[in-house]
């Protein structure tokens, strides 16, 4: 009889090596269409759809197991850490993470309180226009009825397809409806599964990944289930005999950190898996958006295989290319192929092709401290996001913590009510606007790229931002104007006859000179965020 160690040695060597699975067939890649899997013909042929331009403004529901603890980001990958906050917290509440590993939060996730209705109406008030769902996360747990990965949110926690649930009402209250998908790194993110700590009482211990298998399951929630799936198979744990924490970081750091998208050489049946359930998913929920977590596209040719199958799904859904595929950090030559995210980060100027940016009000995955400390993103910050954002030609994708059991807490519903205050008097500013000749002026300067915005300067009301819509160009103070607003992006251009505040008949008092356009704005008719003008003329637009 073979030992455990022999039987998950054995399940590792499976996973790595194992051949298509049951009823899968190479001929089921991508559907059949214009757009041709490789760069060239989605760059030649991709334009961002109308819809899209027009939103501006999604949210996401950022919700996993890793939500459950309510101890912030990567909760299922630094609480294999040992000297991480969250492995901390771990040990202090469910026990040491060789006793009782990440796949019991799966279990204890139970979504008791979501109202996937209500919550989007409260989006859909707020001027949301597209809303996104977590798929799945780099700890490699689909939140829907996945045909090809057995721990998905149907068998396990929550047993209801999380997915469909968020689909169903952002279609009932007219939204396009998009996932995200994070799961083309649990091959290497999760690897700390297999770890152990190396200094203290149990040092030397190995976590839990590296013990079980799926024989160990019987009789218990898990029956059938087998964890090597979930964990991703010991393809490269922390070696024996490290004995201190600083070094076991440098390992971690130099091996399972590592955030490059190729696909893994010692797990090809990883990455066929992966293929078969981002194919699911497309086919199951027809996204209207789908949003990779990766630099350029995941794992190599399978990220090229799934942009062109959703691109010709959509074809064959609507009768036209409607489909928005996001990954991050594209060379310039690349952004006609797809719609680039900036995570976290701002634009310094206007880009020819639409572009996004998701940012989140605390962090991705729910953090009661946030609530306890109040230190959330305030409505006022992501209203100046918004306007800064949609005035370079981008959209703000923004993700709303939700808690293991559904809910949103208190603090974040004020915020999303406030978002809702300014765009509901000033939306027609934002909503399928187009950029002006100029972003924008004023005294704050953005940080450009990729997570950046922890560095960034809060705007005031100087900052001002346009757009336009038809003969109309909007501008958009980001801060509340005391007395006059003053344009200089308007000094010697066109001939003003007219400003008005958004959402109100009377036009206002100005100047056109050659400093700018000066203009008189009654203290009560401006939003404590901004106001946004609307101005009139010849020669503006």
């Amino acid at each position: 009889m073979l030992s455990k160690r022999q039987l998950l040695q054995r399940s590792a060597v499976a996973l790595a090596g194992a051949a298509m699975p049951f009823g899968a067939t190479a001929a089921d890649a991508i559907a059949s269409g214009p757009f041709q899997a490789n760069w060239d013909s989605l760059k030649s042929q991709y334009q961002a759809p109308d819809w899209f331009r027009d939103a501006k403004f999604g949210i996401w529901a950022h919700w996993s197991a890793q939500c459950v603890p309510e101890a912030g980001d990567w909760y299922a990958r630094n609480m294999y850490i040992q000297g991480q906050k969250q492995y901390q917290h771990h040990l202090e509440h469910y026990g040491h993470p060789a006793d009782t590993g990440f796949m019991e939060m799966n279990n204890r996730w139970k979504a008791e309180k979501w109202n996937p209705d209500e919550l989007m109406g409260l989006y859909a008030r707020a001027g949301a226009k597209y809303f996104v769902s977590l798929a799945n996360h780099h700890d490699n747990f689909d939140n829907y009825n996945s045909r090809f990965h057995a721990w998905n949110s149907t068998r396990v926690g929550p047993r209801r397809d999380i997915v469909a649930g968020w689909a169903k009402a952002a279609r009932a209250h007219g939204l396009k409806f998009g996932v995200s998908n994070h799961s083309a790194h649990a091959w290497h993110w999760f690897q700390v599964a297999y770890g152990y700590d190396p200094e203290g009482a149990r040092a030397g211990q190995r976590y839990d990944a590296f013990k079980l298998t799926k024989y160990d399951g019987k009789g218990k929630w898990w029956d059938g289930l087998d964890p090597q799936e979930l964990y991703g198979g010991a393809v490269m744990p922390m070696p024996d005999g490290i004995t201190s924490i600083k070094d076991a970081s440098v390992f971690h750091e130099a091996h399972d950190r590592i955030w490059e998208e190729s696909p893994p050489l010692a797990n090809p049946a990883f990455v066929r898996m992966w293929q078969l359930r981002c194919r699911d998913l497309i086919d199951s929920y027809r996204p209207d958006l789908l949003y990779f977590d990766n630099t350029g596209l995941p794992l190599g040719q399978a990220g090229l295989d799934m942009t062109a199958h959703l691109y010709n799904s959509s074809i064959a859904w609507h009768g036209s290319q409607q489909a928005v595929v996001n990954c991050k950090l594209l060379p310039e030559d690349r952004r006609t192929a797809v719609v680039e995210d900036v995570e976290r980060g701002f634009r310094a100027e206007i880009l020819p092709q639409p572009w996004q940016t998701d940012t989140c009000i605390g962090d991705w995955h729910y953090n009661r401290e946030r609530f306890l400390q109040k230190s959330y993103m305030s409505a006022s910050a992501v209203v100046h996001r918004l306007c800064d954002v949609v005035a370079k030609n981008g959209c703000l994708l923004l993700s709303v913590p939700v808690r293991g059991d559904g809910s949103i807490d208190e603090e974040e519903r004020k915020i999303v009510e406030g978002i809702t205050t300014w765009t509901q008097r000033y939306g027609e500013a934002i909503f399928a606007s187009r950029p002006w000749r100029v972003s924008g002026e004023g005294p704050t300067q953005v940080e450009v790229g990729h997570l950046n915005e922890g560095k960034a300067k809060a705007f005031v009301a100087a900052d001002i931002r346009f757009t336009t819509k038809g003969s109309a160009l909007y501008a958009m103070t980001l801060g509340k104007p005391q007395g006059a607003v003053l344009i200089r992006s308007l000094a010697g251009v066109g001939n003003v006859q007219k400003v008005e505040i958004v959402g109100t008949g009377g036009a206002l008092d100005f100047r056109q000179d050659a400093e700018g356009l000066h203009v008189t704005v009654p203290a009560q008719a401006a939003h404590d965020y901004g106001v946004a003008l609307r101005i009139s003329g010849n020669g503006i637009v």
